[in-house]
């Protein structure tokens, strides 16, 4: 499938999925639209492959291996060892890049640019990507400010994505 029928195909939600099935969701499911992830448009890797838990655990970016793959949102991530994939199903909110690995510095300015694995943060148990170091100096000199303009974005710039 080309990567622009991709984007076109609309993603399939626990919302949609219960209405194609014609299930009644209990009130206390909330269902969160996914939030777009930057992905290589040819192989779906999120974070060029790169383990999204090891930012965590290791303190730095580790490939992830082909055999310990996991998709969830739209999106292929690797991991190094099964306690990483395992950590990351239970709490994909939690590892997975802030703003789908989109650079925080752009997304504040209305712009999405994907950020590179080998640039990145963490800050406020998040996990943050840069387009340069430039970026992420500038998200580091003023973390709370570039954070919040990026959230007061983020809404308008997520449903420009794939357009």
């Amino acid at each position: 499938m080309t990567a622009a029928r991709q984007q076109r195909k609309p993603r399939l939600t626990l919302a949609r999925l219960a209405l194609v099935c014609g299930i009644l969701l209990p009130a206390t499911v909330s269902v969160v639209p996914a939030e777009p992830i930057a992905t290589n448009s040819e192989t779906g890797l999120a974070i060029s492959g790169f383990d999204p838990v090891a930012y965590f655990v290791d303190g730095s970016p580790k490939f992830g291996r082909p055999e310990l793959e996991l998709s969830q949102g739209g999106a292929v991530w690797r991991f190094r060892n099964e306690g990483n994939r395992a950590a990351f199903a239970d709490h994909p909110e939690t590892y997975s890049p802030r703003f789908g690995g989109y650079d925080p510095v752009a997304v504040a300015r209305g712009a999405s640019v994907p950020g590179h694995p080998l640039l990145w943060v963490v800050i406020g148990e998040r996990l943050y990507l840069f387009y340069d170091a430039k970026a992420r100096a500038a998200f580091v000199a003023q973390p709370g400010r570039i954070i919040e303009a990026a959230e007061r974005k983020w809404p308008a710039v997520s449903r420009s994505i794939g357009r």
